[in-house]
């Protein structure tokens, strides 16, 4: 299938919800030809809202449509969602477990040519601080309309992370997904890396490229991040006594962080955080990546110093 923009397979995917379950609605922050929200809005007109820019009042509708039956799916940057929505997500939204999708796009660097203003490294941090509320982060297109219709089923407050970026497929249509659980996509016994987001085909390649130095790498898709897989995790850190952690986020409050408390209570292992410490910059997605240190070689690096401190 090639490499397909996350952001076009959650406007497809939405839409395709849209056609079975008419209790789902659509708002969007006039960004709805970014987030591909308007592919739903063209569709079902009656049931989408383009609020303007008005972030706050977007939340503050969807929690008022999701107490009303409704099933609202609220979309625009993750950057601004989680900073100018923040208020009436924690008030309204998840002090009440109303049962509001939210989703964020343009995620980690993925927003590459806007810069810092535009890139959002601490909406993990956020969102999984706050309680009641459900985070999932996709990796492919395949796995971007899995979470859509499995996050319209899940009664409750759900954060949906999604990139800008064209993403290589990893998954087929048979795949599984089940919010709470994380997929092996690739077993070791050295080490494992755990990755969430599109940089799970960056954590493939490092551990092809780890092949060739004869360690095996076992791969982890950490699509949810709260309620994270904590089985997985320990029989992970039992079996190949290294972690290391890949996010497109701050190394605060994370993935990274996710995994490291469950170590430090259930399975004390070695575990190496690859995110980011700094605020980026514009310039090429890719050459991004590279510069901050998600490129496999720098993934397989951090991986062999894991493994040394066994």
């Amino acid at each position: 299938m090639g490499n397909i923009a996350i952001r076009d397979a959650f406007g497809e995917a939405l839409k395709k919800l849209g056609g079975v379950n008419d209790k789902v609605v659509a708002l969007d922050a006039d960004v709805g030809g970014s987030t591909k929200s308007a592919v739903f809005g063209k569709e079902y007109s009656d049931r989408y809202f383009n609020v303007g820019i008005s972030e706050m009042n977007m939340v503050s509708m969807a929690a008022g449509l999701a107490a009303d039956g409704y099933i609202p799916f609220a979309n625009t940057f993750a950057v601004f969602l989680i900073t100018r929505g923040a208020d009436p997500i924690q008030a309204l939204i998840s002090y009440d477990k109303l049962n509001v999708k939210l989703a964020g796009t343009y995620c980690g660097l993925s927003d590459s040519y806007d810069g810092a203003s535009h890139q959002a490294i601490t909406d993990i941090a956020l969102m999984r601080a706050i309680p009641n509320m459900t985070v999932v982060s996709v990796s492919d297109a395949v796995e971007t309309e899995k979470a859509v219709f499995a996050a319209a089923e899940y009664e409750g407050p759900v954060y949906l992370r999604l990139s800008r970026a064209a993403a290589p497929v990893i998954y087929d249509e048979n795949m599984k997904f089940k919010i709470g659980k994380g997929i092996t996509v690739r077993e070791g016994k050295d080490v494992t890396i755990i990755a969430t987001g599109t940089v799970l085909h960056k954590a493939i390649e490092a551990a092809e490229l780890l092949k060739t130095e004869g360690i095996s790498a076992n791969v982890v898709d950490m699509h949810t991040i709260k309620p994270i897989d904590k089985e997985l995790i320990i029989s992970c850190a039992k079996n190949t006594g290294a972690i290391v952690t890949v996010e497109e986020h701050s190394v605060y409050g994370g993935l990274g962080s996710a995994v490291a408390e469950v170590l430090a209570e259930e399975c004390p292992a070695p575990i190496e955080i690859i995110g980011a410490t700094e605020f980026a910059e514009s310039g090429d997605y890719e050459q991004l990546l590279e510069k901050y240190g998600y490129s496999a070689k720098s993934i397989s690096e951090k991986c062999k110093k894991a493994i040394a401190r066994k």
